[in-house]
């Protein structure tokens, strides 16, 4: 348990976690997505779900900005076409409420 405690005091400022593989992506009671940082396919339908109290949204900055509301116990699915990184908020939160899909070309 220190070990894992010391690699995480170690890591490089700024430096993100790797993207993890999946297409869904919670939010839980706790102002945050999990996991933030996401790698999918292209054409892959990515899912946000709302577990909190409180409302908050997904707002697609690399693409025009829209903005996904979502009421406790909603979600919202998008897909994505191109490969890339798009990098994603909370319109209400976006201060501790930030992440990215990394879009993948498929194989």
């Amino acid at each position: 348990m220190g070990a894992g405690l010391l690699i995480v005091a170690c890591a490089p400022s700024g430096k993100s976690a790797a993207p993890v593989a999946t297409d869904r992506v919670e939010l839980p009671p706790s102002y945050m997505f999990r996991p933030a940082a996401i790698a999918a396919p292209i054409g892959a339908a990515v899912t946000w779900v709302n577990h909190d109290h409180f409302t908050h949204s997904v707002r697609l900055i690399d693409d025009g900005g829209a903005v996904h509301l979502l009421r406790p116990g909603d979600s919202v699915t998008v897909s994505f076409a191109t490969a890339g990184v798009r990098h994603y908020d909370c319109s209400f939160h976006p201060r501790d409420m930030h992440g990215s899909v990394t879009v993948t070309p498929q194989h």
